[in-house]
């Protein structure tokens, strides 16, 4: 008897130690987390590529970015009083001068057009914790502004920007649990038509997120978070969670049906662990392998993306094999005690019509439905030849959030304010009149060129020294948004012609660019070159996991390739949606022109882990009916036809939790739910029900090479134990 099944004896013959056992661990997790707190990542955790080294050497000279407010103040309507909006900014200059969070106040500026005044206010602390620090800011600038009632006071910058993106991300995370578990929950109720079975799967996926959020707190000090690890938890977390349920519930079902009463409870929950619960335990480490390849990446995001994922299915796991268990039993001992049967249940799973006539179908004409198939998969999947990659910044967000209302109308009066590149240079202390030299020469071509000079307002740009002489930083404005082809074209002059032109005539200085445009562009091209590293390893495992799993090579191929079918028709649904404009209105969204740069890659990677759920669950039939001494083409309809029901039902309750993310306004959110979505859909219904059993009816024995499934010994009724109570 393997592990998962003595777990799961030993919870049967021990339910409430089991089932107050996983409490407490979910307790203990969720204690843990609270205590030692989430340990957020740092602006040096984001560092790549040229603008990671370049910053790297700023903040060595205390020279790096610092986060920045700015105070807008204009008339709603008709011309500005400079005499009142200067009244206006010196009250918020006395305010803002007297916060502990304020570094400095600037001067107020004018906008060219005379129309509006600006005050920048510099806060102390890292430019990541401005998110954290800016609220004291905007209390001071509501009040201003309800002192200067004829006046418009408003606040902008990257610190309330992203606090307005984490409270919308919060709002939306909430809108779509209102959404995801009223439909799980009908879900299950028609499944099981039961209340309290319906409740099962739900309370242990709510319990699984609580105790791998608890858990992430505490790998986040060994791993920083950078915040996003919590949202995948919580969309992985209840998809995975209930999925695992089903399938374990509905094969204890089967056994119970089976057996006719002649088994207890106890036994029939031993029974569905040798199926089901190593199923399980298969398909939670195939996602859990599959998703640690995105730590191939090195990257602070993917790493978080791939610890949050692997915690909250590996806690999933573990509730599928103690807990749920335990709950089947006392669920079971009190229906027989009320003398009615434990579940509604046939001895044999019912495939439907819709999908008996499918397989039907795909008996008869097996050639046609998989060239049919393949051949509509892989017109979904050519649009993916054409994505383009994009790294979205804070041009990009929503514009229901007030602070980038208020950051439009800033940068409409303040073009420079767009975007700037940062040129760094390190040298030595005695060379740093030369290096000073020649940033100012580099500036001055800056200004003469069309991409630069408009938003520089053709000011010769001045450059910034560290305190030592070594490190010197000439800032250089761009009046284009950072997603912009001529905001890109302007980084790549820059680094091509203006740097090897000035700077890099000097021997033994190190220098380069840093900015929001050269941020963006070095993290998409730095992904783009682990990308063959991150799928090469993602197949060889697919690969590697599927051949142990089975014993049959051409199962292990066969299940790299249907991976990629549907991983690739995917995203090219996502290129065709969310690339161009066409279905702006549709899905309410403004379209990037490109695909958010980590959507591909970690929706590639967890694609793969959440096809392996189904891949596992109807090879694992298939595999048992040929054990049961079918035929390999008899085999291959029994088992897709005692799993479509629970495949089916397990794919509705995940594409209504990823199509719940559809509706939220983070366009990378939306587009990961989109691609989740379909590829499950798609998975579901293509995949299993017309590529698979049609690849595997014109294969016959050979899927099998080199090991055909041996037929399993008759089994032998076990004898009926008696009722435990307690």
């Amino acid at each position: 008897m393997d592990l998962p099944v003595r777990m799961a004896g030993w919870s049967a013959r021990h339910p409430w130690r089991a089932i107050v056992g996983w409490f407490v661990f979910v307790a203990l997790c969720l204690g843990a987390g609270s205590t030692l707190d989430r340990n957020a990542a740092t602006t040096e955790d984001f560092w790549v590529g040229e603008a990671g080294r370049a910053e790297a050497m700023t903040t060595e000279g205390g020279l790096q970015r610092k986060p920045t407010e700015h105070i807008m103040i204009y008339a709603e309507s008709g011309r500005l009083d400079l005499a009142e909006a200067e009244s206006a900014a010196r009250d918020i200059t006395d305010r803002m001068e007297q916060l502990p969070e304020v570094a400095s106040v600037a001067d107020p500026v004018r906008s060219r057009n005379g129309e509006m005044l600006r005050v920048s206010v510099t806060l102390k602390g890292p430019e990541l914790e401005g998110k954290e620090n800016v609220v004291p800011l905007l209390d001071q600038t509501a009040e201003v502004a309800a002192g200067h009632p004829d006046l418009v006071v408003e606040e902008t910058g990257s610190p309330a920007i992203s606090k307005g993106v984490n409270d919308q991300r919060d709002e939306d995370l909430a809108l779509s649990e209102r959404i995801s578990l009223p439909v799980t929950l009908v879900t299950l109720l028609i499944v099981f038509g039961s209340v309290v079975m319906a409740g099962v799967p739900l309370l242990l996926a709510l319990s699984s997120i609580g105790a791998a959020l608890g858990l992430s707190m505490v790998a986040s000090h060994l791993l920083p978070d950078p915040g996003v690890g919590s949202n995948l938890i919580l969309l992985i977390g209840l998809a995975v969670g209930v999925d695992y349920t089903l399938f374990y519930i509905e094969r204890e079902r089967e056994e119970r049906a089976r057996a006719g009463g002649r088994l207890s409870s106890e036994a029939l929950v031993e029974l569905a662990a040798e199926t089901a619960g190593r199923a399980i335990v298969f398909s939670g480490l195939a996602v859990i392998v599959s998703t640690a390849s995105l730590y191939l990446a090195t990257d602070v995001i993917f790493s978080s993306l791939a610890t949050g994922t692997i915690l909250v299915v590996a806690v999933a796991v573990l509730s599928s094999l103690t807990v749920l268990p335990a709950l089947l039993v006392k669920i079971g001992r009190r229906t027989e005690r009320l003398g009615k049967p434990a579940f509604a249940a046939q001895p044999e799973p019912e495939t439907g019509r819709l999908v008996g006539a499918v397989l039907r179908r795909v008996q008869r004409r097996p050639v046609l439905t998989l060239v049919v198939s393949a051949l509509a998969m892989l017109a979904l999947a050519a649009p993916a030849m054409g994505m383009k990659l994009i790294d979205p910044g804070k041009d990009t967000f929503s514009r229901d959030i007030p602070a980038m209302q208020a950051y439009d109308r800033l940068t409409a009066a303040f073009p420079e304010l767009l975007v700037k590149h940062e040129v760094v240079a390190r040298s030595t202390r005695e060379r740093s009149a030369e290096v000073q030299q020649a940033l100012t020469e580099l500036g001055r071509r800056a200004v003469a060129d069309p991409l630069f000079a408009h938003g520089a307002g053709n000011a010769e740009p001045t450059v910034r020294t560290s305190a030592d002489g070594r490190i010197s930083v000439l800032e250089l404005a761009v009046p284009h948004p950072a997603p912009s082809d001529e905001a890109i074209e302007s980084l790549d002059r820059l680094r091509v012609n203006h740097l090897p032109a000035t700077v890099g005539t000097l021997p033994g200085v190190e220098a380069g660019v840093s900015g929001d445009v050269a941020r963006g562009q070095d993290y998409v091209d730095d992904e783009e070159s682990k990308l063959p590293l991150v799928i090469g390893a993602l197949l060889l495992v697919t690969f590697v996991m599927t051949v142990v799993a089975f014993r049959s090579v051409v199962i292990g191929l066969l299940s790299v390739a249907l991976n990629l079918l549907s991983a690739a028709a995917a995203l090219g649904a996502l290129v065709l949606v969310f690339q161009g404009t066409w279905a702006e209105g549709l899905l309410d969204f403004d379209s990037l022109g490109a695909i958010a740069s980590r959507v591909p890659l970690f929706l590639f990677v967890i694609l793969f882990g959440l096809s392996m759920d189904y891949q596992v669950f109807v090879v694992s039939r298939i595999k048992e009916a040929m054990e049961d001494g079918m035929t390999a083409r008899d085999s291959v309809v029994a088992g897709i036809s005692r799993s479509a029901k629970v495949v089916t039902s397990a794919a509705v309750v995940m594409v209504t939790v990823f199509a719940g993310f559809v509706a939220l306004h983070l366009t990378e959110m939306k587009q990961m739910g989109f691609c989740l979505a379909l590829a499950v859909l798609l998975d579901a219904v293509v995949i299993r029900l017309l590529v698979l059993p049609a690849a595997l009816l014109l294969l016959g024995e050979r899927a099998w090479w080199p090991r055909r499934p041996a037929p399993s010994a008759p089994a032998v009724a076990a004898p009926q134990r008696p009722a435990h109570v307690g």
